[in-house]
């Protein structure tokens, strides 16, 4: 039955057309679910209260045709919470709603979930209910209309057990209806046409942390191949993200073997990421605290060992948590992954909401880069295509593969080109500095900071000209 004391199952719907209709709050009900109502036998069905005129009268509610996303390059910027290890059945009387659920299960945010769907709608809903046990989640599908439904909806009532959620996909878009079901403690109520990001948002503020509702975007960095300066454009993202964009960030050194985050930015840390990932379960906000370093007040860098007297055989479900709890920290979770194929780097990558490749004009980096993307288009058909970044470009008397030549093979535009410049990060990685640091108004920091502003959906940073007298030594006489 439907615990009516849950406070998690008291969610407010925010609607949009009707600015008068903007909010509902789900009310107590002590009745829905427990088989008897209060003065005896349930009414017959013809007896049931008309809500035709309410109905007619009331506004209808609108279904968002896409979900919102911020306007810069047309990506979507919402961050997703994964849903928890739960058992999710769908009912469904449509056929194409069916396909629906089937497509949204696979989508990297529900991997954890065991999803069901069987055709049937509500009667068969409540047939499988009467014989097993109830899922954490009871997905809805129905063509029948108020009073059928609420009909309906009271036998299944009497076999929905506690904590279990119902999510209800009708075919009668109206608040009277709506305010009925929460009132009876539907946990939501959406009508088509649906998009399976829709549905999985639906689903998935469902199970939100009441007391961390939001996670922070996870942007994962990889290199296509060894020596393509990987890991130096992740902290330097990092950085421009917190100082240029001024966001929290925060910089995760996963490269345990060699990393160089600690270099980059001149630490000497004394615990790194390796003590939380080797004992996940003491990974709280206080544990992370301890390892973390403060390198501005909005950037945290967690560093890595970068020793080898230890051999580090970690299970992808360290990392998984480990990354889970940063990720409560802060807006933004930039993640240094080393150039290597494990379990953990694949299943990072298909997490994670945004995937930058750094790679070098060669064919070598496009084949790589080019299977990785192939890989992460099929296991993620709802997300935005990695971000491709050609590193290094330039390098006098070395053959490349042009820009656009890279483009059209990887099938995505190249979101950036780094030119080669070795003084430049030599004096910046010699000063631990970023090149952001080191010269804000070159190319290749206004090009780190355009790609910053892409991947949090914010304007770029606009690059204040020096005074003329800084410029020209002798006026400041």
């Amino acid at each position: 039955m439907i615990d009516p004391n849950d406070t998690q199952a008291e969610d407010i719907w925010s609607l949009e057309g009707d600015p008068e209709e903007t909010e509902f709050v789900l009310e107590d009900d002590e009745t829905f679910g427990m088989g008897e109502l209060e003065g005896g036998e349930p009414p017959p069905f013809e007896d049931l209260p008309d809500l035709a005129p309410e109905i007619e009268a009331a506004a209808p509610l609108e279904a968002p045709a896409a979900p919102l996303s911020f306007p810069i390059a047309g990506q979507d910027y919402t961050t997703d919470q994964p849903l928890p290890r739960i058992t999710i059945h769908a009912y469904c009387d449509r056929p194409d709603i069916a396909r629906l659920i089937e497509e949204t299960a696979r989508d990297r945010r529900l991997s954890k979930a065991q999803v069901k769907v069987e055709m049937g709608g509500i009667e068969t809903a409540v047939v499988h209910l009467a014989q097993q046990a109830s899922p954490n989640l009871i997905i809805l599908d129905t063509v029948a209309h108020a009073q059928g439904m609420l009909a309906s909806l009271d036998r299944l009532a009497e076999l929905v057990e506690e904590g279990a959620k119902v999510v209800i996909i009708g075919a009668v878009n109206d608040i009277a209806l709506f305010r009925e079901l929460m009132r009876r403690g539907v946990s939501e109520y959406i009508v088509p046409p649906l998009q399976p990001l829709q549905l999985i948002r639906t689903i998935s503020s469902l199970y939100a942390n009441p007391e961390k509702p939001y996670l922070g975007r996870l942007i994962s960095v990889i290199g296509a191949r060894g020596g393509v300066g990987a890991s130096t454009l992740a902290h330097n993202i990092a950085w421009s993200i917190s100082e240029r964009q001024e966001a929290g960030a925060a910089l995760v050194d996963l490269d345990l073997a060699f990393g160089t985050a600690a270099l980059d930015f001149n630490q000497d840390p004394p615990q790194s990421i390796a003590d939380a990932l080797a004992e996940p379960e003491r990974a709280d906000e206080v544990f992370l605290d301890r390892i973390v370093t403060r390198q501005t007040p909005r950037l945290q860098l967690y560093s890595a060992p970068a020793r080898l007297e230890r051999e580090y055989e970690l299970g992808a479900e360290a990392f998984e948590t480990v990354i889970d709890r940063i990720r409560r920290s802060g807006p933004f979770i930039v993640l240094d992954l080393p150039h290597m194929w494990t379990g953990w780097i694949k299943q990072t990558l298909l997490a994670s909401d945004d995937a930058v490749i750094i790679a070098s004009p060669d064919l070598a980096s496009l084949r790589n880069a080019k299977n990785i993307i192939d890989l992460m288009k099929a296991a993620r058909p709802y997300d935005a295509a990695p971000r491709v970044v050609l590193n290094m470009a330039g390098v006098p008397k070395r053959p490349e593969v042009p820009q656009k030549d890279f483009s059209e093979a990887l099938g995505i535009d190249v979101t950036a080109c780094i030119p080669f410049d070795p003084a430049l990060f030599g004096v910046a990685a010699n000063n631990g500095q970023m090149i952001g640091e080191t010269a804000a108004a070159s190319k290749i920091a206004i090009a780190i900071d355009e790609l910053a502003a892409n991947l949090t959906g914010r304007k770029p940073v606009e690059q204040k000209r020096a005074p003329i007298a800084a410029r020209i030594p002798f006026l400041k006489r």
